[in-house]
């Protein structure tokens, strides 16, 4: 049992962001008096009077019509149906390349921890994947015809206390969110920053893709500051990230399959229930055609584009499975071999989920 879930925890992902210095605190920050970050502070700002939107970030929470499928052309809906097909094998950060718009609104569990750096002629915003965005401050404008690049083009002016950048000049290899959503080289992106108070960051993002959408769409993106942590690489290569660890049929379990018998894997079908990171989390587990399938309910996205659709298990021992998610799952059972509890195996350990009913 230990043996397996030190196996899973190796193959669901790259090391967690808070791996060293794990005592030492973010300095210059407001605190309670209890030594928390106090997260409802005023917003910091610089020497010459403008909010400071430095700090390590991460989105909790998106919202917008970009979610909505009437707003997308069936062209893009059709791709999109095709990536969840092939359990979002596609995606750019599986095949060790950049994520560029993807990952504006990307979680924590998806790589979405990201640095800024606020000077008063350059914003840079730095990702755990080494990739980094820089956003010009000294007034220069987007050129019409950019030469396409992963990240794009981005300047930034001041409307106030808000920032409001401005973006061109994209390929089209990238997505717009993770589940796949394309876009073209004529995509242009305008975000408009805003730090309520120190722990908060509201980005309102206009996409105006008119070889995507039926018209310009919006989305919110609801940041939390992330005190006491730090921000670690991510080399793809060298982590569970790359496609040979994820997707479809390029997942490392199945270069490794192990065949399991159906009547084993009955018994693991089940509803299953637990807490996850003070989360109320379900599990449903059902078997077609001899293949166990995973659906999680929240969903493992915290962004808010993932839906709780059915993933499938690849077994890596009798009980243990991992799912193109990243994750792995360890069925443990009676005496009779019925399966009473699963482990949910992140980098942070097994999280035991009871089986109800």
């Amino acid at each position: 049992m230990k043996k397996q879930i030190a196996a899973l925890i190796l193959l669901a992902a790259a090391p967690p962001a808070i791996a060293q210095w794990l005592t030492l605190r973010t300095p210059d920050i407001p605190r309670t008096a209890d030594g928390e970050p106090d997260l409802s502070a005023p917003a910091p700002r610089t020497l010459d009077g403008l909010p400071d939107m430095s700090g390590l970030w991460v989105p909790v929470r998106v919202t917008g019509d970009i979610l909505d499928a009437e707003t997308i052309q069936d062209w893009a809906l059709e791709r999109i149906a095709e990536n969840t097909g092939n359990f979002f094998g596609d995606d750019p950060r599986f095949h060790c390349l950049p994520s560029g718009p993807g990952g504006y609104p990307a979680g924590s569990s998806e790589d979405g921890l990201r640095r800024i750096v606020q000077n008063p002629g350059v914003i840079a915003v730095l990702n755990s994947d080494l990739t980094y965005r820089q956003i010009f401050m000294d007034g220069r404008e987007l050129e019409e015809d950019p030469y396409p690049t992963w990240t794009g083009y981005s300047v930034g002016r001041w409307d106030g206390d808000t920032l409001v950048v401005e973006s061109n000049g994209y390929n089209d290899q990238t997505w717009l969110h993770r589940e796949g959503l394309p876009h073209t080289e004529a995509l242009r992106i305008t975000e408009r920053y805003r730090r309520p108070d120190f722990g908060h960051l509201v980005v309102d993002v206009t996409y105006d893709d008119p070889g995507t959408f039926h018209s310009m769409v919006n989305a919110t993106i609801e940041m939390d500051f992330r005190a006491d942590s730090e921000l670690l690489e991510t080399v793809c290569n060298e982590s569970s990230k790359g496609r040979s660890h994820w997707g479809g049929e390029f997942t490392q379990a199945e270069q490794n399959v192990v065949e399991v018998p159906e009547d084993v894997l009955a018994r693991y079908v089940g509803t299953y229930q637990g807490v996850w990171l003070g989360r109320s989390t379900t599990v449903d587990v059902t078997l077609e055609d001899g293949t166990l399938y995973l659906a999680r309910t929240p969903p493992y996205s915290e962004t808010g584009f993932t839906e709780a659709g059915e993933m499938r298990l690849v077994a890596l021992s009798s009980n243990a499975f991992e799912c193109p998610c990243g994750l792995g799952f360890v069925f443990e059972g009676d005496e009779n071999g019925m399966a009473t509890e699963v482990l949910e195996v992140h980098v942070s350990g097994g999280w035991t989920f009871n089986r109800v009913p």
